[in-house]
């Protein structure tokens, strides 16, 4: 994720400041990992140094100076330029489960390949339920529901390969012990 353009993304409804940039990240873009006040800093000085957003002004109502920002111009055609870009499918496998189980295989052979997958897809079956409750929630907003939905489709994907990958495991069983 390019946490870049989701700030400026955030900025098309107007200025805010770094507090109110995390905020409105986390709210959002529920299901994602929240974004760090460190990283919202950075990120607004790298956008600022780009020309991509600018100072709209100061504020200290009741606590520390905080400085607004708000997207220009050249941040709407970065922007627009963003969104506009297919995203290409991962070249890579890129996966913790996967590597687990990879090398679980070649160091411990198939019995503890078989005992992950079987504790991996009870977590994903548990993960599962409580995505579809925030589904079921009738105060779940639109983001909230779409992020459910994302990752629902993600963990059915991995528990068809679970599924799969034990069909496998348990032939690879029964050659090594026939």
């Amino acid at each position: 994720m390019s946490t870049a353009h989701v700030l400026l993304g955030l900025l098309t409804g107007g200025p805010m400041h770094g507090y109110e940039l995390k905020r409105s990240h986390d709210q959002r873009l529920p299901q994602a990992k929240p974004v760090a006040f460190g990283q919202v800093y950075a990120t607004i000085g790298r956008l600022q140094r780009d020309g991509l957003v600018t100072t709209a002004g100061h504020d200290q109502e009741g606590g520390p100076e905080r400085t607004s920002f708000e997207i220009t111009e050249a941040g709407r055609k970065r922007l627009d330029d963003w969104l506009g870009e297919i995203e290409p499918p991962a070249p890579y496998v890129t996966s913790v489960l996967f590597a687990k189980v990879a090398v679980a295989v070649l160091v411990s052979g198939a019995d503890r390949a078989r005992d992950y997958l079987v504790a991996q897809r009870a977590a994903h079956m548990e993960r599962l339920r409580s995505l579809t409750a925030v589904k079921t929630d009738p105060d779940s907003s639109l983001g909230d529901v779409v992020a459910a939905d994302f990752a629902i489709l993600h963990l059915d994907a991995d528990l068809r390969w679970v599924a799969n990958t034990l069909e496998r495991v348990a032939d690879l069983h029964r050659e090594v012990h026939p």
